[in-house]
């Protein structure tokens, strides 16, 4: 089995071990928690998350009272929260505000996303990952939307992956196009960076 089946069949593995968690909202939970607390203190004025799919972490309730708490705060500029709508051309994602009750449409892929809502440029975005591994490196669904997206940004947000502990791959080898995240955030807490 060549390097590209193995991956194939361990992001099998992982999706279907997601979509069967037993403890999945007691696991929700608790990584909403992880999500807010690791949050506070942040100056971020515009984040960009996504919408989950497939038994993926759903960080909306969390960036929803992270936005609700920075009104409460009286801030000069108002937080925002983007959604990824698909670039089909370039392969790549840009981020369209959301907010509770605004447009939504499906994608090309069927995922919903804001329809014609503002661009925003996050300085902070949160990634799902199916799996993760030392180093700060995720593995996705295999399009490679997120990579070609993060090469592209300007200025390069804070990258943050999500995901539950069962997603933790310790033997994984990034390839050479694998861009590593800043962060990792699992229903424990912080797993990567390290210390």
């Amino acid at each position: 089995m060549d390097k590209s089946d193995a991956k194939k069949a361990v992001r099998q593995q992982l999706l279907e071990a997601r979509l069967n968690l037993p403890d999945r909202l007691i696991r929700s939970d608790l990584l909403q928690r992880v999500m807010r607390i690791w949050l506070v203190g942040r100056t971020d004025q515009a984040i960009g998350a996504y919408w989950p799919i497939k038994g993926e972490f759903d960080p909306l309730p969390a960036l929803h009272r992270w936005k609700e708490d920075g009104e409460l705060l009286d801030q000069p500029l108002r937080r925002r929260i983007g959604l990824p709508v698909v670039d089909k051309v370039h392969k790549t994602l840009t981020f369209h505000a959301c907010y509770p009750g605004c447009p939504m449409e499906e994608d090309a892929y069927g995922i919903p996303k804001p329809k014609d809502t503002e661009v925003i440029v996050p300085t902070l975005l949160f990634v799902p990952c199916v799996g993760y591994s030392p180093g700060g490196y995720r593995l996705g669904y295999g399009g490679g939307f997120y990579d070609r997206t993060l090469a592209s940004l300007q200025p390069k947000p804070l990258t943050v992956g999500l995901g539950f502990t069962n997603g933790f791959l310790p033997d994984f080898e990034p390839e050479p196009h694998d861009v590593p995240l800043d962060a990792i955030l699992n229903d424990n807490g912080v797993v990567w960076p390290v210390g």
